[in-house]
């Protein structure tokens, strides 16, 4: 990994906010849609896997595996915390007090309480989380560039796409940084833009929220939609980005393709959340996160392969240096609390938790004992990942961490094989070539499928 910011997909944020609004649906038919959602139609499901889509939802900044799943009741007060054990609707499985929604739907998730790895700066550890590749470094400053192994939703996008009609991948509701470094791991990397998921950065709890990137611009009106010409040639006279932009030139071969997703009826419904029964709506919780979570929902319903949803610092993150117990009591946990139980409750009632896998982590856990600021450090030595659906198994624990929940007991395992299980999942073949810039062959993961989490 590099400190220079080469990736395509980082260049691009220098674009802006003001360019950004004025380009309106260039975004789409220029730039975001044909570098995001080209499927390489040459790519081909291995066969076996359950999954038809993952929600991945990821915890930037790191929740804590203590105030959470895997709590330590009898450990000393440094260590075990403020919130007490409740039990679960699965027999010896206890959860924290906040989470009394999610005690009650134990029996749809399994639990990995064995994860680890030594990748303990934020950047650099989300990079393994979000691809299930180690960096080569270990750094505060790690930046996005061009030569990063691709994030999940663009190797599905290369290798299993789905509906033409809609995106193979979306990422939602925000990008995420460590700072002024934007992260490595969203975006396709050597696998190029043409992968990247389609970045939905705005918040479907605003009542006006609207995804313009699908939208034409105000100038062009729909009488001119169905001339295909004219909707170009008046997008590159709106938008005055094509000399500046490399992206946006030599991107012909793909306009058709943005051009059918900007009219399918399936992508305007899949983004459409207004749609949705307001009792629903406040079921998920009307939040950013809640509203995220509820339209990942919608769209793998629609057919996306791959949804990302980041709980970021944007929204205010899990790196709870200080005041870990207040911050979790009054946000953090009500909120995870009832959006991803909505979201498994919703997901089955509707028949689609047994092909749609979720995994709830974030790049490490945090430390076992507290610190003097009443918080919890970095600790990517031992935490918890929830997953659930997909043809995993329902109610399952695999692993174990130690009395202090410092490092794993049994069944340790890594994101690396974290990855591979999804890959399994989706019927995509772990040790799957890639090649790089260089023409180097890379399986899509060095990790194996922890297959006794499978039903």
């Amino acid at each position: 990994m590099s400190e220079n910011t080469g990736c395509a997909g980082f260049r691009q944020m220098a674009v802006t906010r003001r360019n950004w609004i004025q380009v309106g649906a260039l975004g789409t038919l220029g730039l975001a849609l044909p570098q995001a959602l080209r499927a390489d139609q040459s790519g081909k499901r291995a066969g076996g896997g359950k999954a038809k889509s993952v929600i991945f939802l990821h915890q930037f900044g790191g929740a804590s595996h203590h105030d959470t799943f895997d709590m330590k009741p009898n450990a000393p007060s440094k260590i075990r915390g403020e919130f007490r054990p409740i039990a679960s609707k699965l027999a010896g499985l206890d959860v924290c007090e906040l989470l009394p929604r999610l005690a009650r739907q134990a029996d749809k998730f399994c639990l990995v309480r064995s994860v680890n790895h030594t990748t303990g700066a934020h950047n650099s550890a989300a990079y393994y989380s979000l691809t299930g590749h180690k960096p080569l470094i270990d750094i505060v400053t790690a930046n996005a560039t061009a030569t990063d192994f691709p994030c999940y939703g663009a190797i599905v996008d290369k290798l299993a796409p789905g509906n033409p009609r809609v995106p193979s991948a979306v990422s939602l509701p925000t990008m995420i940084a460590d700072g002024p470094f934007r992260t490595p791991g969203e975006f396709a990397g050597f696998l190029g833009k043409r992968h990247d998921p389609l970045f939905i950065t705005k918040n479907p709890n605003d009542p006006a929220f609207q995804v313009t990137e699908l939208s034409l611009p105000l100038e062009i009106p729909m009488s001119r939609a169905g001339d295909r010409r004219s909707l170009l040639s008046g997008l590159a006279a709106h938008a005055k980005l094509n000399e500046t932009i490399a992206a946006v030139r030599g991107m012909d071969a793909y306009q058709q393709r943005a051009y059918s997703l900007l009219t399918a009826t399936e992508t305007q419904r899949a983004f459409d959340i207004h749609r949705e029964d307001p009792r629903l709506r406040d079921r998920y919780g009307r939040t950013t996160y809640g509203q995220s979570v509820l339209l990942a929902r919608r769209l793998v319903e629609a057919g996306v392969r791959f949804v990302t949803v980041y709980y970021s610092p944007g929204i205010s993150g899990w790196d709870t240096h200080k005041d870990n117990f207040r911050t979790l009591r009054e946000s953090r946990l009500p909120i995870t609390d009832q959006t991803v139980s909505a979201l498994l409750e919703d997901l089955d009632s509707r028949g689609l938790l047994d092909e749609t896998m979720v995994v709830w982590t974030g790049e490490f856990g945090r430390s076992p004992k507290i610190n003097g600021d009443a918080g919890r450090d970095h600790w990517p030595q031992c935490y918890t990942v929830l997953m659930a659906g997909g043809g995993l198994k329902r109610g399952h624990i695999h692993g174990a961490s130690d009395a202090s929940g410092a490092y794993p007991k049994d069944s340790p395992c890594t994101p690396d094989d974290l990855s591979a299980t999804m890959f399994h999942a989706l019927g995509i073949d772990p040790a799957t070539e890639l090649r790089d810039q260089l023409d180097r062959p890379i399986p899509v993961s060095y990790g194996s499928p922890i297959l006794s989490l499978f039903a």
